[in-house]
Formats: C-alpha cells, structure tokens, sequence
C-alpha cells in the first residue's frame, strides 16, 4: 500500500487563518478527531504563540476517503498571554491525545480564550489577547495507521 498524495486529490494543502468565531468553527470542523502527542505542544512565551503539531484527518474534500488519509498539520495561536490545562499529563510526553473541538471564549476588547476540548475530559485553554490562528499542513497525506476513520456511535 502506498501512501495517498496531494496531487490525487482535488485539494492541496490548507492554509487557512481564523479571525473571528466563524473562521475558528471551520477550523474547528476540519480538526475533529485530530491527534497529537502532549510533545507536540509548543508554548512559546517570548513570542507569545501556541503551537499545535497534529495530524488531522483530511475531510476538505467533502468526501471520505477509503481507506482515511491524514496529514501533519501545525496549528500556531498567536497573541498568547498564557496557557493553561487540565487532563494533560505534561510528565508523559508520549501520551496521545485526541482533538475534539477548538472553540473561543470572549472576554473584553477582542480578548479572551481559545479552548480546545480533548477527549477523556482534557482542556487546554489559552488566553488570547485577539483571536488570530493559522492552520496549514506541512506534510504530504498519508493512510491512517489504523485504517479506519474515528466513529463516535453516531
């Protein structure tokens, strides 16, 4: 089996920014059911930026494919002002873990929070001082390890 490629599908690579709560909703919707291991966080203070290396299921064709692809993607929030989490076992950087929504919480001005909801009841919440994320693979596609696609019982 070979993995897939861009060139076979109608779409190439995202590159895609989130702006305002509707942006972040699609964003939201093309990483459900991504992974990521707790090493793949990257909280950069200085820079004010969260870092997010996953690998997403790619749905942008608006079909499913058989068997399902998935593609490393980086997910970079910027204008972070802290972080913070709860259910993500920072002393075990191997752990899996597994992107169920991105949503924001607005504070004042433009403020407030990005949260993404993680499976098994994690959180990780950065407070943002406007809402600015940037999504774009950085990998060719390749086949789920697992072959098939998540299935929530739906």
């Amino acid at each position: 089996m070979t993995d897939a490629r861009f060139e076979d599908a109608s779409g190439a690579p995202l590159n895609l920014g989130a702006m305002d709560p509707d942006d972040l909703q699609v964003l939201s919707a093309l990483l459900q059911d991504s992974v990521f291991t707790v090493r793949d966080i990257s909280w950069q203070k200085r820079h004010r930026r969260l870092a997010l290396l996953l690998n997403r299921i790619r749905r942008e064709d608006g079909v499913h494919a058989e068997p399902p692809e998935r593609v490393r993607a980086m997910l970079v929030v910027e204008n972070v002002l802290g972080v913070a989490s709860q259910g993500v076992p920072r002393d075990d950087p191997d752990m899996v873990l597994s992107l169920l929504s991105v949503s924001f919480e607005p504070g004042e001005d433009g403020a407030g929070h990005v949260v993404f909801t993680l499976a098994g009841d994690g959180v990780l919440r950065a407070s943002v001082e406007a809402l600015e994320l940037r999504l774009r693979d950085v990998t060719r596609p390749y086949v789920a390890p697992s072959g098939k696609a998540p299935d929530h019982g739906l």
